[in-house]
């Protein structure tokens, strides 16, 4: 039998080398790192697993700066590095927000989370973080005293049955209390019912009335860009047959604080004798000679500046209220 001679050649194969692509700066960056490898310094490289079968997904080649980041890894000796956060590149010093200290961060000339004096860091308000946080009180400022007046008027019945209130009398006071205003006024149609026991109006003061027409001129004049106190002010208005604005108006029986210092239910629609009891512990509307308009409308002050103060305050932040 014929020997059989093996020619056994124990050096390592190589492949048959393939075709190099690429420009001449990746070819020789590659045969730099397959020299590495050979010699141990570089692990070899492992490929990423193939996608799976049908789906042809292709691999979007990564950033340019990764290849120069990888050669230069490789002269270095160290294997690729994985791939950090995203951090965003500080902004240049003075170009909007981006320029301020932010809370923890070091300064150039102080500690971390400092400004650079040594203080903890603050945030500076920005004007319209000041102004949203300092809120201004809308409306108008207190009123002075000058500018308030009370008003109360009496009615006196008419038309048929008397069912019609028409003024008779009406008194305006000022803040300190002082008559302005004191007349006794001729409705334009015949009285039928003098209300005499509410009103105290009588037959005799008639005498010395003054048209209704000429009543309602001089007591507009008064009125004319005065505050007007009053309780359950609107049927004075009425009877006057005109109506104050709204802002320049101030309703007794329409104040919850008032009711609240009273002992009242806030909504209530409470009398100006008991109020003026309990507050001003005065007796007001007594006896069978009927209501005095003068009377009245100082009570009124009295009660109005009792929250004057709080109410004002609540009236320029809530003008919708008024």
């Amino acid at each position: 039998m014929a020997d059989l001679i093996l020619n056994v050649d124990f050096a390592p194969s190589q492949r048959p080398g393939k075709k190099e692509t690429g420009n001449p700066k990746h070819r020789s960056f590659l045969r730099r790192r397959r020299a590495l490898e050979r010699r141990g310094v570089l692990k070899p490289r492992q490929l990423p697993a193939a996608p799976p079968p049908g789906r042809g997904s292709r691999q979007k080649p990564g950033p340019r700066g990764g290849r120069r980041e990888a050669a230069d890894a490789a002269a270095a000796g160290k294997g690729p590095e994985k791939p950090g956060p995203l951090r965003p590149e500080p902004r240049p010093e003075g170009n909007g927000p981006a320029s301020l200290a932010r809370p923890g961060a070091a300064s150039a000339t102080g500690s971390p989370g400092s400004n650079g004096t040594g203080l903890p860091w603050q945030p500076k308000a920005t004007a319209r973080g000041a102004a949203k946080g300092k809120r201004r009180a809308p409306g108008f400022p207190p009123p002075p005293p000058g500018k308030l007046v009370a008003i109360d008027c009496e009615m006196v019945g008419t038309g048929p049955g008397g069912r019609t209130s028409d003024l008779a009398r009406c008194s305006i006071v000022g803040y300190g209390g002082d008559v302005v205003y004191d007349r006794y006024v001729r409705p334009a149609a015949p009285i039928v019912d003098y209300r005499t026991r509410w009103s105290g109006i009588r037959r005799q003061h008639m005498a010395n009335a003054v048209p209704f027409g000429q009543a309602q001129r001089e007591i507009l004049r008064i009125l004319s860009g005065k505050v007007v106190v009053g309780h359950a002010i609107y049927n004075d208005f009425k009877a006057l047959k005109y109506f104050h604005p709204k802002a320049l108006t101030r309703d007794t029986s329409k104040i919850p604080l008032l009711n609240r210092k009273g002992g009242f239910p806030e909504n209530a629609a409470v009398s100006l004798k008991r109020l003026a009891k309990e507050l001003l512990h005065r007796d007001i509307q007594v006896g069978k000679g009927g209501h005095s308009s003068v009377e009245d409308a100082r009570a009124t002050m009295e009660l109005y500046k009792v929250v004057e103060a709080e109410w004002e305050q609540h009236l320029m932040l809530n003008p919708e209220q008024e």
